[in-house]
């Protein structure tokens, strides 16, 4: 029998890593902190990436490939990036391997030592502004709207499948603009993409807001973000999207003529997402049971199953099976027909209910009798026969139901756990108890931001777009504030 997983409730950490591994999404590698996606995991991160792709480009933006590599000193000249990236950073010293004349195997080349030594991107900001710098002289270059799609690098020392990782997948957009107004909307549309792209493609509900001084994108003069709340009532940072100013323009100098003739720094922004979207996925939808896969997103939005006794019974089922998948298709629903006569439809059931498939419809031999077949959704588990001809339009619209369905339910959830608090000793408490995202008054101070966070382990997640201006005092010093942050623990 197959090992079941552990139940939320107890262990919810050792739940989403099983659920992980046992759903066929990754698992760890030889490498340490690194992962492999599995042929399951990367046909979603496949979806999200088309998708999101679609959407760069429906707003103007197109993609390029830049180095892996950074020179070290291009990291030293916009001093608070790299003191965001410092403890993060590979860094190569030598290009050759060489054996070891005394017999200790493969040793470094020290006569192969880097003049200068090179960073394994954590990011990709300092090789693009210096590549721009010779794409723009003038007002008519801009802006530069350009998007990578790539792996970076973060040594990380505490890692977890797809929420924190030593090299991940991503993407990161970099733009340059002729003024600060220009740069500004870019970065408030792409926080804006990013919560289209959530909410509508991955059922969950976000939080569109702003990020407070500490907790902004090394080197960016404003970060804009979506934060989702995950089962566990834990934070977790959708994406983001930094309005950089000048800082990068200026110690790349990167400059263009104007109409009027002036000489001008361009104005900048970066956004970006990861695979930590995947982590998202799997912990606001998934049970007991394991994945809960929203429609938009699975690779297999529908997968039939026949059930037969002997090969005879099989071809019956073979031909009206593969005459539902054509017309499913037809109307472009993804279908896998699972006639492997390997393994039993019990163990097929119980395979395709972990991996979160929305829609299994299973056909016997009293069904072809019958003219039916049962019908079970996923994120119910309800289960309902019918004809077989209503299949090819009920199932399209059973899709759709089931999307809506996942959002409303986290949405449920995500404002079920959002609380407005006013004292510290029950923010201390509902942390503890309750977790979500907690409303409340800050003095506005980064020392009362930290003083928060080493008290509690929670932090800012962000200061919403839609927040109402109010008098109020801020919880742990009691000072003036004029509206409410959202602090929760987060991923």
């Amino acid at each position: 029998m197959a090992k079941k997983l552990t139940n939320r409730t107890e262990d919810y950490s050792k739940w989403y890593n099983e659920l992980v591994v046992m759903a066929d999404l990754a698992e760890n590698s030889g490498v340490r902190g690194c992962m492999v996606i599995k042929p399951y995991g990367y046909a979603i991160w496949e979806k999200m990436q088309a998708e999101l792709d679609k959407k760069f480009k429906e707003t103007g933006h197109v993609n390029a490939y830049f180095p892996l590599f950074i020179p070290k000193s291009y990291f030293s000249k916009e001093a608070s990036h790299v003191d965001g990236f410092a403890k993060e950073c590979a860094v190569v010293t030598h290009y050759r391997l060489k054996n070891d004349p005394n017999g200790k195997g493969i040793v470094v080349d020290e006569e192969a030592k880097l003049e200068e030594e090179l960073i394994v991107r954590p990011t990709s900001e300092t090789i693009i502004w210096d590549t721009y710098r010779k794409w723009i002289q003038s007002y008519r270059d801009l802006p530069v709207l350009v998007n990578q799609w790539a792996n970076v690098v973060r040594w990380e020392m505490r890692t977890r499948l797809f929420l924190r990782t030593a090299e991940f997948l991503w993407q990161e957009g970099h733009t340059a603009h002729a003024t600060k107004q220009e740069a500004l909307q870019e970065a408030e549309q792409m926080c804006n993409v990013y919560a289209d792209f959530v909410q509508d493609f991955m059922a969950i509900p976000v939080i569109k807001g702003v990020k407070s001084e500490s907790e902004r994108f090394a080197g960016a003069l404003e970060t804009y973000c979506i934060e989702a709340l995950m089962q566990d009532g834990k934070a977790l940072q959708a994406g983001t999207s930094h309005f950089l100013g000048q800082n990068f323009a200026k110690a790349f100098d990167v400059k263009f003529q104007s109409k009027e003739g002036a000489l001008e720094h361009v104005w900048a922004t970066s956004w970006g997402v990861s695979t930590r979207l995947m982590g998202a996925l799997v912990m606001t939808h998934s049970d007991d049971h394991g994945l809960v896969l929203p429609p938009n997103l699975a690779p297999w939005q529908v997968v039939i199953v026949p059930i037969h006794r002997n090969d005879e019974q099989l071809a019956q089922i073979d031909e009206k099976a593969t005459e539902i998948m054509k017309s499913l298709r037809a109307k472009g629903v993804s279908v896998k027909y699972d006639n492997r006569t390997t393994h039993k439809p019990g163990w097929k059931f119980n395979e395709y209910e972990l991996k979160g498939v929305p829609v299994r419809i299973a056909i016997g031999p009293k069904d072809l009798e019958k003219g039916t077949v049962e019908v079970a959704r996923r994120d119910t588990l309800e289960k309902q026969f019918m004809a077989m001809d209503e299949v090819e339009n009920f199932v399209p619209s059973l899709l759709n139901e089931i999307q809506e369905h996942l959002f409303n339910k986290a949405l449920d959830y995500r404002d079920g756990h959002i609380t407005e608090v006013d004292d510290f000793e029950t923010f201390k408490e509902l942390l503890n108890t309750k977790a979500g995202f907690l409303s409340c008054h800050w003095d506005g101070t980064i020392a009362t931001e930290d003083k928060i966070k080493d008290l509690t382990k929670a932090t800012i997640r962000c200061i919403p777009f839609d927040v109402k201006e109010e008098e109020g005092k801020c919880i742990l010093t009691g000072a003036p504030s004029k509206r409410r942050v959202l602090f929760a623990k987060a991923y």
